[in-house]
């Protein structure tokens, strides 16, 4: 793939491709960012990173709006995407799920099964993410600061039930679809490693409650490429 097809790209101005065959993540190793570098590390695909720093709000930057709209990380160009055309693409469960399916890696190739899979993911999505980040402002950041506890305290028992019904699904399986390891563990473990470490909230929505998630996470934390893909991109 030429080093043109990247170049056509807005946002190659600000992040220029070195190595433009390969696929860009244009991220920050925060729990949405990390879902898909460590999907990268886990299946093995050749890409090129680029650190997209809140510091200096590289997110609402011309060149990285040009590529998701919605400044947020992370985001990929994958040069060789469908019929060998290059895709843009955003949000970290879309891009989770577009690289499982390319690569035919971590999601189940059974069609009930997959669905199951995007079940984990969208409750991930649309659930652990959302929560853990409203508990996590409200007790660790400028929320915490608020006299009045009833929105803490409402994130918190609402992390608390998604973290049962994670504890739940894991109390007679590895992983959440069983002993097989996929996209809804890439998706789920990293929030739930954020929420008890960054947002210092372990204490808070009583982690120890929750024996198998806890023994799952760790099991996650220790794979190598987990281990690889939480710190991608360097923070320079």
């Amino acid at each position: 793939m030429s080093s043109s097809v990247i170049s056509n790209f807005p946002i190659n101005q600000k992040w220029p491709a070195q190595h433009p065959e390969r696929l860009q993540l244009y991220s920050l190793p925060t729990p949405n960012g990390v879902k898909v570098s460590i999907m990268l590390e886990e299946i093995g695909l050749p890409y090129e990173t680029h650190l997209v720093n809140f510091e200096t709000n590289d997110q609402t930057s011309p060149e990285f709006l040009s590529l998701n709209p919605n400044n947020k990380i992370p985001a990929i160009i994958d040069p060789q995407g469908p019929g060998d055309k290059p895709l843009a693409l955003f949000e970290s469960g879309a891009i989770l799920l577009y690289l499982a399916d390319k690569t035919g890696q971590c999601i189940p190739t059974d069609a009930a099964k997959r669905y199951e899979c995007i079940q984990w993911l969208m409750f991930q999505m649309g659930g652990i993410g959302p929560m853990f980040g409203q508990l996590g402002f409200f007790n660790k950041f400028a929320g915490k600061t608020y006299e009045d506890k009833r929105p803490r305290d409402r994130y918190v028992a609402e992390s608390k039930r998604l973290l049962s019904v994670v504890n739940q699904r894991l109390t007679d399986r590895k992983w959440i679809m069983g002993d097989t390891y996929t996209i809804a563990d890439i998706a789920i473990f990293p929030w739930i490693r954020n929420l008890i470490g960054f947002y210092e909230a372990g204490e808070l929505v009583g982690i120890n409650d929750f024996p198998h998630v806890q023994r799952a996470l760790a099991e996650f934390v220790g794979r190598p490429a987990v281990q690889r893909g939480l710190l991608i991109p360097a923070r320079g």
